[in-house]
């Protein structure tokens, strides 16, 4: 099974900006942000397109799956 892995955490930090800020941004509760940080939830194809546009990178340097051998 694939496992969703991101750097939304540490994009936001780079940019100092909190999760309310960030779920603002593109639409969303600060709760989903939470979720998506702590990789317990997998974007739709435009939250993720969305959260994209607003670090200023593309789709795959933000998310990536990798597989799980457990």
């Amino acid at each position: 099974m694939a496992i969703l892995k991101t750097k939304i955490r540490e994009f936001r930090k780079e940019l100092n900006m909190k999760q309310d800020e960030l779920a603002k941004l593109v639409k969303v509760r600060r709760e989903t942000i939470v979720h998506l940080e702590n990789e317990k939830y997998n974007p739709s194809l435009k939250l993720a397109m969305d959260i994209a546009k607003v670090f200023g990178k593309s789709v795959e340097e933000i998310f990536k799956f990798i597989e799980d051998d457990s």
